[in-house]
């Protein structure tokens, strides 16, 4: 299986330039499934990758505009004791700060504009409200009205929020490609047969039903269709799960986007276009990609409600200082203070940080997160439904038993099937090479090498003919051996093979996919933290069932269609439990869309990979536990982070409210900065003491 899926992926990547080339062709496959939307989907992450630069861009001229603004201000020169000044440097600092409030301001306006619209004020909302009270109020003060300015607030403001919007921009990209990978596992182009047995090289768009095309051994099948001449090993791994190349011959039904791993095969053509098992796949991942919902931010939510205390405490503020009878001018500046104050630097950051720290931290583990909302949610997981096939198995082959006939002892069975299976390209082959070579067996030359599809293969070693074959051809040739070992081993979904020399058996070799150590370890860590494990497999029951024993799994589900399996995941999820889903293969993808969290194992296929929100780089099924830690530490962090950034408000706005004015405390703006910067400091230093475990 690991040779097959190395073949897999090798032919991926060869065929991918090809892909590219012909991109148009390649989207024809799909005429009518919606290829405007494949269009959207390319937009939509070039769009994305092109907004991370603009505010980086944004973000350093604002900087380096925000410099000279800083010494020319006021305030700051009273506050660092500095005295600098020259004609009209007060019109300079206006002309820098219009520039920064229009360049560096301009994504949170228009921002606030769409949020208002949707009657849904937010972060951009609230930073909209300070930086538009802070520039008109400044402005106002420049050209003769009496008070200070807040330029230098003005601009902090905005190179802050946008850092925190940058930083948090880049650590969510990552557009998902799932769907543009699900086309390009399908060939561009058949071998069409024509009426006099030649074949012409057509686009997959030209074929119709009943046409009949050549597959040779190692191409891709371009349709779905009906072998109507030829024998040969279908590998479905990448759309099944079906961990062995399936034997096909006539009247076979194979798959497109399938592999034709030994002999040449005609196959006439049965559903094209929209109508393939690959085009059904690809619908239900788009479906269900649409379908899931985006947990709402969680800092805008906070925003939301300081935007309406900003607006209230403002005017609250405003009214009071009036009624008072103080001067309009003192009770506006204290309604610009406490306005520019509500809006929290701190909240600006107290969200990206952790997620850039948690996010280089799961980076570091091996976890990449491609939708962090979905990530947010790994914390309530309570249910874990792995795929069997390269999750919990390594998805290769390896020797569990070898039962040897009367008086042959196990090397020898071994020497003679490793030798012959060198020159074999079959999964079963490197399971017995593989342990040969554990046992340190050196192996001799085979000549006459002959694959003999469907039974099994032979060869000459050492000038003795030596026969590894299925218990098909045993049973035709009428041999006799140990029927209850057999029965036993197949029992628990082993493969059995014969190994004869010279047509007298020596044996049989049992192969089963390999369990993973860690695989092991990772459904006890996950059942001593009250999290269900509940397997889901295309493989017969059997097969399941032994694996299932191994790993101590109470739940199975085997013989699960590819497309049923997004079902299994709605049905778990309806016993109301939070379900994280782990696979690898592109049956998976649309089960990994539909779990509360779908989680890729990184060596699988691109396109589970694509679909999943978070993908296991080392292909470690303990890493699930990790996520699971990592995420309830990262939304500690967050809410700690956000009473930081919010608690800074609750204990500035009464001051700048002048609440205890009687008393003669009035919080300037000068020490509403400091507070605000030290706000912003410890919200810095706890997203850095965030931990994996």
């Amino acid at each position: 299986m690991a040779h097959n899926h190395h073949n897999q992926q090798s032919n991926q990547k060869k065929d991918e330039n090809h892909y590219q080339d012909n991109g148009e062709q390649n989207r024809d496959i799909h005429k009518n499934h919606d290829h405007e939307d494949h269009g959207h989907h390319d937009h939509d992450g070039h769009d994305h990758g092109a907004m991370v630069e603009e505010f980086k861009q944004r973000f350093y001229i604002s900087l380096f505009a925000t410099i000279p603004i800083l010494l020319l201000s006021p305030m700051i020169q009273d506050f660092i004791g500095l005295e600098f000044s020259f004609p009209l440097d007060q019109y300079v600092l206006f002309g820098l700060a219009t520039f920064v409030f229009f360049y560096g301001g301009w994504p949170f306006l228009t921002g606030s504009v769409d949020e208002l619209k949707q009657k849904n004020p937010g972060m951009m909302t609230l930073i909209g409200l300070a930086i538009v009270v802070a520039y008109g109020y400044s402005s106002l003060v420049i050209f003769g009205w009496s008070g200070k300015n807040f330029f230098w607030e003005l601009a902090t403001l905005i190179d802050i929020m946008l850092l925190g919007h940058w930083i948090e921009m880049k650590s969510v990209m990552g557009a998902s490609n799932a769907l543009q990978e699900l086309v390009k596992l399908m060939p561009n182009e058949a071998h069409r047969l024509k009426g006099d047995g030649e074949t012409e090289d057509v686009p997959l768009s030209e074929l119709d039903a009943e046409d009949l095309v050549l597959v040779k051994p190692g191409e891709k099948i371009p349709v779905d269709g009906v072998i109507t001449e030829g024998k040969s090993a279908v590998d479905e791994s990448m759309l099944t799960g079906e961990s062995i190349p399936i034997e096909k011959e006539e009247d076979g039904e194979v798959i497109g986007g399938s592999i034709n791993k030994e002999g040449s095969l005609t196959i006439q053509v049965k559903n094209t276009g929209e109508d393939t098992y690959l085009s059904k796949v690809i619908t239900l991942v788009e479906e269900a990609q649409n379908s899931k919902s985006r947990a709402q931010d969680f800092a805008n939510r906070a925003a939301k409600w300081l935007f309406y205390l900003a607006l209230g405490a403002g005017i609250t503020t405003f009214i009071v200082w009036m009624a008072l009878g103080f001067a309009f001018d003192v009770a506006l500046e204290r309604m610009v203070t406490v306005m520019v104050i509500t809006c929290p630097h701190a909240l600006g950051l107290a969200a990206p940080l952790v997620v850039a720290v948690s996010t280089s931290l799961s980076a570091k583990q091996g976890l990449l997160i491609r939708n962090r909302p979905q990530f947010e949610n790994a914390r309530n997981i309570d249910a874990v439904i792995f795929d069997k096939t390269g999750t919990l198995t390594k998805g290769e082959f390896g020797v569990t038993n070898v039962i040897q006939a009367e008086g042959k002892g196990e090397k020898e069975i071994l020497y003679w099937a490793a030798s012959v299976e060198q020159n074999s390209e079959h999964p079963l082959a490197r399971g017995i090479l593989e342990k040969a070579r554990a046992n340190e067996i050196s192996l001799d030359r085979v000549e006459d090498f002959e694959s003999i599809t469907g039974k099994g293969l032979k060869g000459k070693v050492d000038g003795r003919e030596v026969k590894v074959m299925s218990p098909g051809y045993m049973k035709e040739q009428d041999y006799a051996y140990d029927t209850e070992a057999f029965n036993e081993l197949s029992e628990e979904g082993k493969t059995v093979v014969f190994v004869l020399l010279d047509d007298e058996l020596l044996g049989m070799v049992a192969l089963a996919d390999m369990v993973r150590d860690s695989a092991k370890e990772a459904i006890a860590e996950l059942k001593s933290r009250n999290i269900h494990s509940v397997m889901l497999t295309g493989d017969n029951e059997k097969v399941a069932n032994w694996v299932a024993d191994q790993l101590e799994m109470e739940e199975v589900y085997a013989e699960v269609l590819p497309d049923h399996k997004a079902d299994k995941v709605k049905e778990v999820q309806a016993k109301g439990r939070k379900v994280a889903m782990t696979g690898d293969g592109i049956n998976d993808a649309p089960a990994l869309a539909t779990a509360d969290v779908g989680i890729a194992i990184g060596s699988g296929t691109d396109v589970a990979v694509e679909t999943a929100d978070i993908v296991l780089v080392k292909s470690n099924p303990k890493d699930i536990v990790s996520i699971v830690n990592l995420s309830k530490n990262t939304y500690k962090k967050m809410v700690q982070n956000l009473w930081w950034a919010a608690g800074y408000n609750i204990f500035a706005i009464p001051l700048a409210a002048g609440v205890l004015a009687p008393i003669g405390v009035v919080l300037s703006p000068a020490i509403g900065a400091i507070l605000m910067s030290l706000s912003t400091v410890v919200v810095a230093i706890n997203a850095k003491l965030l931990k994996a475990e």
